[in-house]
Order: C-alpha cells, then sequence, then structure tokens
C-alpha cells in the first residue's frame, strides 16, 4: 500500500512498465512548444451507468491527433464485457446489447491495448473526467497505478472559447448556449457521427477539439501553456 500511495503522490516511479515509462515523461513535459508539436488521443467511454464505484465501462473508443491532423486508420475500439449484467437502462442510451458484450474481452484484456495506444500522448475527451475516472479506477485495480497522460477537457475549451468570443466583441453572449457534445457540433457546423457510440463520439470530440484549437490560435492560444492557461482544462489523472 505505501508503494502505490507513493507512486500516486508522484514520489516514486510507479513499477509496472505501462505506467514507469510515462511517469517519467511527463515529469519532464515542456509546455511551452506549439501545439502542432504534440500527440493527441482522443478518446471516449460508453458505460453502464453513472455510478462512478458501481458501474462499469462497456466500450472504449479512440482516435489519433499528429500535427492538429487526424490520422485516418490510426485508432482504437473495443467492446469490454462488465463482471456484472447489463442495465437495460443503458442498453437504450448507447445500444450496446448483451448478446454483443457476450463474447467480449474483460476490461482486464482491453486494457493493457489501450495505455499501450495512448503511450506518450495527451488525453483529449468531453467532460473528461468522467471517463478518466473510470479508466483510473481500473488502471488503480490491476496495476497500482493511475494514467499519467495529462488531458484536456473539450467542455472547458468550449466554455472559455465562448467567453473570449464574448470579452473580444466576436460574438454576443449567450446564456442559453448548451455545451452538449452533438449541440456544440451543430453550432460549430462540424461532422455529424452517431451519438453514444464511444468511436463515433471519439470522433466528434476531435473535430470539436480542432476546431477550438485552430479559432483559439487566431486569438493568440499557440502553445501548450497557453492552452492550459485559457481554459484550465489541464488535468492530472488523479
Amino acid at each position: 500500500m505505501l508503494k502505490n500511495l507513493l507512486a500516486r503522490l508522484g514520489l516514486t516511479p510507479p513499477e509496472h512498465p505501462l505506467f514507469a515509462a510515462n511517469h517519467l515523461y511527463f515529469r519532464g513535459l515542456d509546455q511551452n512548444r506549439p501545439l502542432a508539436d504534440y500527440d493527441f488521443v482522443v478518446f471516449d467511454t460508453e458505460l453502464t451507468g453513472l455510478n462512478r464505484r458501481r458501474d462499469e465501462i462497456v466500450s472504449i473508443g479512440a482516435v489519433r491527433i499528429s500535427n492538429l491532423q487526424i490520422r485516418v486508420g490510426d485508432s482504437f475500439y473495443a467492446h469490454v464485457k462488465p463482471a456484472r449484467s447489463l442495465p437495460k437502462d443503458s442498453t437504450l442510451i448507447h445500444r450496446i446489447t448483451p448478446q454483443q458484450l457476450k463474447e467480449a474481452p474483460a476490461l482486464a484484456r482491453v486494457l493493457p491495448g489501450f495505455i499501450s495506444y495512448c503511450g506518450h500522448s495527451l488525453l483529449v475527451g468531453h467532460y473528461v473526467g468522467l471517463d478518466t475516472a473510470f479508466l483510473n479506477r481500473a488502471c488503480r485495480q490491476y496495476y497500482g497505478s493511475p494514467l499519467f497522460n495529462p488531458c484536456l477537457d473539450t467542455m472547458i475549451l468550449a466554455q472559455s472559447y465562448t467567453e473570449m468570443q464574448w470579452s473580444q466583441y466576436h460574438d454576443r453572449f449567450r446564456m442559453d448556449i448548451s455545451y452538449n457534445l452533438a449541440a456544440l457540433g451543430k453550432q460549430y457546423g462540424l461532422p455529424e457521427f452517431t451519438h453514444h457510440n464511444a468511436y463515433e463520439d471519439a470522433l466528434q470530440t476531435a473535430y470539436l477539439f480542432l476546431y477550438l484549437v485552430k479559432k483559439m490560435h487566431t486569438m493568440g492560444i499557440t502553445t501548450l501553456k497557453d492552452l492550459y492557461n485559457a481554459g484550465r482544462g489541464w488535468r492530472r489523472l488523479f
């Protein structure tokens, strides 16, 4: 327990090789480079519900962004068999059926591939704290350590972009704006994808992220540190 506590506090690197290299890499991350210099993994999960202690991941989807472009064909998608029966209410939302999950691998088998896919990339998600809470619960369970990849939340970035528009009088401030992923996609005229599908939501989030980054670039947000200071979306995944 002491080793795990020290690792979570960042006092010693975790022993598992999936985490040790990333721990050291991100401790020395230079935030002052242009955003195009960084690789991002944009991801989403589908869940059995929203209870962070009881509910489980049933799918993970992700796409990679390099040089501020989506890398077509470089993606990750997997169904995950939960330990408990799939609630009917969750099936109505994400349309994943018990039959689809019957032969799916357990999270313990899916997680190493996803962690390797993320590598040294920064993570991006929409309301990302929910997804990382479930991922880190599993990482602690199987490896005794959370993910060390920092992440950005497109919901927070969208809120910051709206405030920047208002402060610079580029648009009249709207009190009724929705920060739902689908609503933001429509508002900004982005390609539309199937909602509540982990892979397609990851694609939707990737388009939103690139849109926001490019718009904010015209407002002087050019480095990773600039983006952090503008949106306060930088999150260490504890």
